[in-house]
This record gives C-alpha cells, structure tokens and sequence, in this order.
C-alpha cells in the first residue's frame, strides 16, 4: 500500500484519479481536545489504485487533493460524509463537488436508517473488517501496519458498495430521494455554526423572554470561545451551565458558588466575570427588545388519536417501500406535523412528502383513511 508524504507524488496520483467517473474518499482525524477536527490521515481510491496520505508528513501541500475534491467530472464517494466534508470546509472553505452519501443510499434502498460502514461491507461485499484500529491514535507516527490496513479497508471495500447502491438506487427509481437527501450535505451552512445561532442547538427548558435573551447571548459567547480557542463546547460550558445562567442570570462571583451545573470556583474566573457583564446587558434590555416565545399550540394533543393514525400510515408506508420508518419521519416529526400544517419537518419536504406527508395531512384532515385487511392496512378516501 502506497503512502503519500509529498505534494509531488500527490499531485500524480491525483491526476490519475481525474481519469476515473468516481473516487473514494475517507479521512481519519482527532477531535476530542479540539473544536475543529484535526486532520490526520486521508484515504483516497479509484478503480485502479488505493492511496494513503500523511497530511502531517512536513512539506505536503494538500492543494492537489483539493483540486480533485472541486472537479466536477468526478464522483466522490464516502460514507457518512457530513465530518469528512466539515474537515474540507475548514480547510478550503468549500463544499466538495459532486458528492456521494453511501450511508443516504443504503438508506433509502432498505437498509435501515444510518447504517454501519461495517455491516455495508458485510451485507454487500461479504466481507469482515478488522474493528481493532478503530480508536488508535491516528495522529502518532509512524503509522502500523494495521492502521494502514484498517484505514485502507475504508475506501476499497466502499468502490463495490457505491457501485451496488448505486444500480439499486437506479433500479428502484430511487434517484430524486438521494439527491434530497444530498442537498443538505453540499449547503457550506450545515458545516459552519453561527454564533448567533448557536442557542438553536440547545434544548434547554425556557419559558421567559429573558431567559431566552440571556440563552441567546450565552450560547454565542460559548460558540466564540470555543472557535477562537479551538477547545470543545463542553469544555468552555456544557449545556445545562448554559441553561441554568441563562434563568439564574447570577450578578457577582459568589453568586456562581450556589449553582449545580457550575462548578466550584468558576466564579472567580475571566469566563464568569464576562458572562456576568453579558447578563447585565441582558437585563437592561427593554421589554420590546427580547426575542418572542413561541406560540404554544392549544389543539389536540398530538399524542392523541390523530398522531396515532399517522403513525399507523408511517408503519404501512415503510413496510410496502421496504425502508424503516426513521428513514420517512422520526416520532417528533409527526408531533410537529400534528400541530402544524406547515411544520419544517423532512416528511412535508421532497419525496418524504410525496411518499407520507400529503397521506398524513389528508388523515389529518378527514380526507383519508386506514383499514386492516388480511393483506394488510390499506387507505381509503373518505368522501367531505
């Protein structure tokens, strides 16, 4: 097996890869003590030939791999791309041309939802793959023998899957649901967090404006600490600190010593006295300045009655399409569903919502119904 240590060498593979419809790709990188993932290894294949390259060997400039992730003309393949794309974007600020998902195909052609690249190469290639390299220190050199191994196994193996998903996908007429699901992969926004949008990704429990407000300017701050500082999230604030300053909003250092998700001390620090200004600023606010609470909705509950027919319909469309029910709707997808019409929720988006969603709001609305037969639960309009 070939390991690439210098631009050169790169740049002539790469070349020979542009030969080729597709090229497999993966990466292997470290993240545990970072906010940005930390490039250590990539693997690339072509039909031809499999490489490995150090993106630590000294010297190496990646621009020649990143001159193949642009082509166009060239498929690339991977499994589960959305942390091998983050990587790419962080280090060239684009989205790769003319991306596969693997993991999106084997989803939709009935494999369940977010399949293993390990039970891939087992269920389409009949083959096992060595588990034991999985969690080593891919930053260390030089690299063994069975890491190399081990991480070459990641793109050989994935040129028959792609090649098999992708006869399936054509096969069942499948194209228009991959490229739904390929669309949020190639949009730059999936992989860059705002900080101002940051609170989004919380779930935290908040049912005053100004606690929203305080969550808001909290979780922004957390978001440039963590960037500027390349530390993960967790290791500025976790969530639930978050969550508990955002409704305690303490005014002193002292203040922090009666909180249970901070820990002790933390008061004393440059962090706590930062936040400690923010949640004044917060306070200050005039009341037509905090964000607006969402409207709670004062129907039916969509635990209720309505939530399980469509849940029924959910069961009945997966079995007759051969894919699991996560694939089409997730549990709080029909809650939302059941409470607006027009929810953003992937079963009222592309073929999700030709497939179930236009069925579940008809049931919603009176307009369709289900009846167990021997062969099944089958649908029947119902007459206004």
């Amino acid at each position: 097996m070939e390991l690439i240590t210098t631009t050169d060498a790169l740049a002539d593979f790469t070349a020979r890869a542009r030969e080729f419809d597709f090229v497999t790709v993966d990466t292997e990188f470290l993240r545990e003590t970072t906010y940005w993932p930390k490039l250590c290894l990539l693997q690339a294949a072509t039909l031809d030939e499999a490489v490995l390259v150090d993106p630590l060997a000294a010297g190496i400039d990646l621009a020649p791999f990143f001159g193949l992730l642009d082509d166009a003309d060239v498929t690339k393949v991977f499994h589960a791309a959305r942390q091998d794309i983050e990587i790419f974007v962080k280090l060239t600020g684009r989205v790769p041309a003319n991306i596969f998902d693997t993991q999106i195909a084997a989803s939709v052609c009935g494999f369940g939802d977010s399949v293993s690249y390990d039970n891939l190469v087992r269920s389409v290639v009949g083959a096992e793959i060595d588990k034991s390299s999985r969690f080593t220190d891919w930053s260390a050199r030089p690299l063994s023998e069975k890491q190399r191994s081990y991480a070459l196994a990641d793109v050989t193996h994935l040129r028959d899957i792609y090649k098999a998903l992708r006869e399936q996908v054509r096969e069942t007429r499948r194209e228009d649901w991959v490229e739904d699901e390929l669309e949020t992969l190639r949009r730059i926004e999936t992989y860059v967090v705002t900080p101002s949008e940051a609170w989004q990704r919380l779930k935290a429990k908040i049912n005053r404006p100004r606690d929203l407000a305080a969550l808001q300017v909290l979780a922004a701050w957390r978001e440039e600490r963590a960037q500027s500082a390349d530390q993960p999230r967790s290791r500025i604030l976790k969530d639930d600190a978050l969550a508990e300053l955002a409704i305690q909003r303490p005014t002193s250092p002292q203040a922090f010593e009666k909180l249970r998700a901070v820990q002790r001390g933390f008061g004393r620090s440059s962090a706590a006295a930062e936040i400690i200004a923010l949640l004044k600023q917060v306070e200050e606010l005039p009341k037509s300045e905090l964000p607006a609470m969402p409207e709670r909705y004062r129907g039916p509950s969509p635990k209720g009655a309505v939530g399980d027919l469509i849940r029924v319909l959910l069961k009945a469309v997966s079995e007759e399409h051969g894919v699991a029910p996560r694939i089409i709707a997730t549990s709080d997808d029909i809650d939302a569903l059941v409470l607006d019409d027009d929810a953003d929720v992937a079963p009222l988006k592309g073929w999700r919502r030709k497939l179930f969603g236009e069925k579940a709001l008809a049931i919603k609305h009176g307009r369709l119904g289900l009846a167990a037969t021997r062969k099944g639960v089958v649908e029947f309009e119902i007459d206004a």
